[in-house]
């Protein structure tokens, strides 16, 4: 990997750290998901700084080229990422299911006063 691209590619998991940290701090993503993103961008620079580990990496999973692998890699991380979002999804569905529900109860309690 060239000198370069390895500054070029440090430099953006710093951008990314500083940011997830700024949205924190603004309270527009939460702290619960804030470390896999901090660690996300840990990885990709130790990638970058390790580059012997990612062709290890690529030869033991048979893959020709080291890109191949990071492109696997971030595919495995999407799908893990949207697989999370969606189990909290289906979690807050049925909160918001329930709580409709209550609701309706409660107004309906509201509405018919009992004598």
């Amino acid at each position: 990997m060239l000198f370069r691209q390895k500054i070029f590619a440090i430099l953006i998991c710093l951008f990314l750290i500083i940011l997830i940290f700024e949205l924190v701090r603004r309270k527009k993503l939460r702290e619960e998901y804030s470390w896999l993103w901090i660690m996300t961008a840990v990885i990709i620079a130790l990638l970058v700084l390790g580059y012997d580990a990612l062709v290890l990496i690529t030869k033991l999973i048979g893959a020709v080229l080291p890109t191949t692998t990071l492109f696997i890699l971030a595919i495995l991380f999407l799908m893990v990422i949207s697989l999370h979002f969606c189990v909290k999804l289906s979690v807050l569905t049925e909160k918001v299911i329930k709580l409709t529900q209550e609701l309706a109860i409660l107004k309906l309690d509201i509405l018919q006063p009992k004598n």
